[in-house]
């Protein structure tokens, strides 16, 4: 699967409407951008939560703990949507919209995974892509109902997960051996081995 952002959509790609919309990926990873799951209305907001996960280490002499960053987590996107059908829809049963999306959250049998998609609503280019992962987590609120019990509008907080390809396993067989040791001995305190640690990345960056 590709790891590079999600390229631009064809010419003949529509924008008329300016809606919100996702779009799914194929097995291969690529983008489908035929039969888009538009959203009724688009959201007041988006939310996009970064993150690091760094680890300290408490050093004798020093107030504050060493830290260092040891990963990046995945970057999340939360947003809010809402489903109206008793205004604008006849009163359909607003379930046939919801779940085109919850949908998503089912795993694909061709891709043993969940449904990769990409959600899509402004322009991108390679700086600002389009935020592609996987749908996380949806919870639907159904707020108004009509006679029959036929619910006719809803919320749904969204949230999904950045998704990265993985790396290519033949490339990364055929790269050179960048293992990094480092030899301990009796005695060594919690800060010579720091130090000893620091000095390794140190001469692997140069």
């Amino acid at each position: 699967m590709p790891t590079s952002p999600p390229p631009p959509p064809p010419d003949s790609y529509s924008y008329k409407l300016q809606k919100a919309h996702i779009l799914k990926h194929d097995k291969n990873g690529e983008i489908q951008y035929k039969d888009p799951i538009e959203v009724l209305f688009n959201p007041q907001q988006y939310t996009i939560d970064k993150t690091n996960k760094p680890a300290s280490a408490s050093v004798p002499g020093r107030q504050s703990p060493v830290i260092q960053s040891v990963s990046g987590e995945s970057d999340t996107l939360a947003l809010e949507l809402f489903f109206d059908t008793y205004t604008y829809h006849s009163s359909q049963d607003v379930r046939d919209y919801t779940i085109k999306i919850t949908n998503l959250l089912n795993m694909v049998e061709t891709m043993d995974a969940p449904q990769i998609c990409t959600f899509v609503w402004g322009k991108a280019d390679k700086d600002k892509p389009y935020f592609t992962g996987i749908i996380e987590k949806a919870t639907t609120t159904y707020t108004m109902f009509i006679a029959d019990g036929t619910p006719v509008r809803a919320k749904m907080n969204l949230t999904l997960r950045q998704y990265q390809a993985p790396e290519n396993k033949k490339a990364k067989n055929s790269s050179s051996d960048k293992t990094k040791r480092m030899t301990i001995t009796s005695g060594d305190t919690l800060w010579m081995i720091l130090q000893k640690n620091m000095e390794i990345l140190q001469n692997g960056a140069s």
